[in-house]
């Protein structure tokens, strides 16, 4: 009999890659606010149960036995402007999803054996040239208290005697969807460029090595604690255009202003992505794990070329 792993965020964009990497060899439990929809969606990946994202209201029996939970849920930060409301369900859609996975746990007679808990490179905060790594202090920001609000229920799971495991994600580059595409599309219309001044650093990983990292820390039971998810190699914002520029057989000629940025997007510009984090997965690679692609002409051209 396969072990059951619980997933919340399943027809996400990492969601979905993670079913398809695990659904051979673990029984996939996706919990999903619109069954019918996600089921379709996801087909032989994964059995999809109702969810409605705050309580445990008729899923709690799928946490007892569970080999994992991994938390993917909450609305997308960078989807839309930062509006008080947005900023209120991106917050408490966290919130919820995570304070719901602490009661199942400790409902359940037969304990998961870990949690793992999306969080996000944001974390940090701008921190311009500065090496980042997993003992780096916060920064400041309306990202960095999504990310330690998220982060906050370690204390809570491992009271109860379950592994947990708090992924800070960086830019996930993979095929049909994601950020990727949205980078992309200007310089299909020769009208590629960095954004901002091009000295923000990019921390990226491919999705494919982003899953594998999951089931990695999901199967090594002596791995706990907050783990940076991304590749060994982060990349400026104007180094990033080059390459995706040169993939694409495309110029990278064009630059966005901070200001243009600013009108558009408001708050989110200056949060998200004008700044950025040079941030390095160093208990990843301490603890063993091996990328696909460790630069990122490497991952584009594994998914672009």
């Amino acid at each position: 009999m396969k072990m059951r792993v619980v997933i919340t965020g399943a027809t996400g964009f990492i969601g979905r890659a993670l079913c398809d990497r695990l659904h051979s060899d673990y029984e996939i439990i996706a919990l999903s606010r619109n069954a019918v929809r996600a089921q379709k969606s996801l087909g032989q990946l994964a059995r999809v149960v109702q969810w409605d994202g705050k309580t445990l209201a008729g899923w709690a029996a799928q946490a007892d036995g569970a080999l994992a939970i991994i938390n993917l849920a909450g609305e997308n930060i960078a989807s839309g402007r930062w509006t008080k409301s947005k900023k209120h369900r991106i917050l408490w859609s966290r919130l919820d999803a995570a304070k719901a996975i602490v009661e199942a746990v400790k409902q359940a007679d037969s304990k998961p054996k870990v949690i793992i808990q999306a969080s996000a490179v944001g974390y940090y905060g701008s921190r311009r040239d500065e090496q980042l790594d997993e003992t780096s202090p916060p920064g400041q920001g309306f990202p960095v208290n999504v990310c330690q609000e998220a982060e906050s229920f370690e204390d809570k799971i491992e009271s109860l005697g379950v592994r947990f495991v708090a992924i800070r994600t960086g830019l996930v580059l993979g095929p049909n969807g994601g950020v990727l595409d949205k980078l992309a599309k200007p310089f299909r219309f020769y009208l590629g460029g960095c954004l901002g001044t091009g000295k923000q650093w990019l921390s990226w990983i491919g999705l494919d090595d982003e899953v594998a990292a999951i089931k990695f820390l999901m199967e090594n039971e002596h791995l706990h604690g907050v783990f940076n998810l991304t590749a060994p190699q982060p990349v400026t914002m104007k180094e990033f255009s080059k390459v995706l520029g040169k993939v694409l057989k495309k110029p990278a000629w064009l630059s966005v202003p901070g200001f243009v940025l600013r009108l558009a997007l408001g708050e989110m510009a200056d949060k998200l992505i004008l700044p950025g984090q040079r941030v390095l997965p160093k208990r990843l690679l301490e603890a063993g794990f091996q990328f696909k692609h460790e630069n990122v002409e490497s991952a584009l051209n594994a998914i672009l070329g």
